[in-house]
C-alpha cells in the first residue's frame, strides 16, 4: 500500500478527526461533570445555584462532540466500533445512564424545590459515575481488549481490572480540577476562594494519578514499553512529561496569585498533553495491539461521502460553541442567571 493512496490519508485524517471530537467532549462536558462532583463540598443552597446557572448555558450543547465522536468512530471505523462496543457495555451503559440522572436533576432541581435536596445528589451522583466510567472505559482499552477473528472475543467483566479502576479514578480526579478552576473563572467571594482551596487539592491529586497511571501503561504491552522508552522513540515523547511538569508548575503559581482565567486554561492544558500522551501510546491502534485504524477503516467510497458531512459539520458545531461560550463569557451574577 502506497503511503500516501486516498484511503490511508482519508483514514489517518478520520482518526485524528475522531479524536479531536472525544478531546472536546472530554474537556468540555469533563468540567461540568467535575463541577457537579463538587457539589457536596458547597452545601450551601446559593452556592449551588450559582454553580449551575455557570454551565447552565452551555452543559447540554457540550455533549454534542459525545454524539460526533461515537457516530464518528461507527461510520468511519465500522469494525474498530464492532469490537470496542460490546467490550465496553458496560462502562458505557453506566456512563449514559450517569448522563442520564444529570441531565434530569439539572432541570427537576429548579422545578421541585421540596426535594431539592435528592435531585442535587442525583446530579452529583450520576456526574460522578459518568466519570468513572469513561476513565474505566479508557483503561479498559489500554489494557487490552481480546479480539477473535472480526468480533469481540472476551467476557462480560474484562474491562473490570486494577488498571481500570485507576484511570477511571484519575479521570474523577482530572474532572474535579477542570472543575474547581472553571469555579475560579466564573465566580467571586467565598465561593470563588473555596474553589481555589479545591482547586489546589484537585491538582495534587490529579498529579499523583498522572504518576501512577504513567507507570503502569508501559508495563501493559512491549508495544507501549518501546514507544516510551526506546531510542528513537524517546527523543519523540520525552517533551510529553516535560510539558506536563511545566503546566502543573504554571497551573501552581497561577493559583497560589489568585489568577481568574489561568488556572482553567492551564488545567485544559495538562489534560490535553495528558490525553495526547495517551495517543502516543495506542497510535496506530484503534484496539491495541490487535487492530489497527487502517484494518479498522471503512471503504474509501464511504470515507469520501463522509469527509463531505465532516467538513460541513464540524465548523458548524465549532462556530455555535464558540458563540455560546463567547456570549455567556464572565462572572456569574448571584442574583441572577439561567435559572434562580
Amino acid at each position: 500500500m502506497s503511503a500516501f493512496d486516498a484511503h490511508t490519508v482519508l483514514t489517518t485524517a478520520f482518526a485524528f478527526i475522531i479524536a479531536f471530537a472525544v478531546l472536546a467532549y472530554v474537556a468540555m462536558d469533563g468540567f461540568d461533570l467535575g463541577l457537579a462532583i463538587l457539589f457536596p463540598f458547597f452545601p450551601e443552597k446559593a452556592d449551588r445555584n450559582v454553580m449551575m446557572n455557570s454551565v447552565a448555558p452551555v452543559w447540554d450543547g457540550n455533549e454534542t462532540w459525545l454524539v460526533l465522536g461515537g457516530g464518528g468512530l461507527f461510520a468511519a471505523f465500522p469494525l474498530g466500533y464492532a469490537v470496542l462496543m460490546p467490550a465496553l457495555y458496560t462502562p458505557l451503559i453506566a456512563m449514559l445512564l450517569g448522563l442520564v440522572f444529570r441531565g434530569v436533576a439539572f432541570e427537576f432541581r429548579w422545578r421541585n424545590r421540596k426535594d431539592r435536596n435528592i435531585w442535587d445528589l442525583a446530579f452529583s451522583g450520576g456526574s460522578l459515575v459518568a466519570a468513572l466510567a469513561q476513565g474505566i472505559a479508557l483503561g479498559a482499552v489500554l489494557q487490552g481488549i481480546t479480539v477473535s477473528g472480526r468480533a469481540y472475543g472476551g467476557g462480560w467483566w474484562d474491562w473490570l481490572s486494577p488498571f481500570s479502576i485507576l484511570t477511571g479514578l484519575a479521570t474523577v480526579a482530572a474532572y474535579t480540577l477542570m472543575g474547581a478552576t472553571w469555579l475560579v473563572m466564573k465566580t467571586n467571594g467565598q465561593l470563588q476562594d473555596h474553589a481555589y482551596r479545591l482547586a489546589r487539592i484537585s491538582l495534587i491529586v490529579t498529579l499523583g494519578f498522572i504518576v501512577a497511571v504513567s507507570l503502569a501503561t508501559p508495563f501493559l504491552h512491549e508495544h507501549y514499553w518501546e514507544r516510551w522508552f526506546t531510542f528513537p522513540n524517546l527523543i519523540l515523547t520525552a517533551p510529553v512529561p516535560a510539558a506536563v511538569a511545566l503546566f502543573a508548575f504554571g497551573l501552581f503559581r497561577s493559583l497560589e496569585r489568585r489568577n481568574d482565567y489561568w488556572p482553567f486554561i492551564l488545567s485544559l492544558a495538562l489534560f490535553f498533553v495528558t490525553f495526547g500522551g495517551l495517543g502516543v501510546s495506542i497510535w496506530p491502534y484503534i484496539v491495541p495491539e490487535q487492530i489497527t485504524i487502517w484494518e479498522a477503516a471503512a471503504p474509501e467510497t464511504s470515507q469520501r461521502f463522509l469527509i463531505v458531512g465532516i467538513a460541513i459539520l464540524v465548523p458548524i458545531i465549532l462556530a455555535y460553541t464558540a458563540y455560546a461560550y463567547w456570549v455567556f463569557r464572565g462572572k456569574i451574577d448571584a442574583n441572577a442567571g439561567y435559572h434562580s
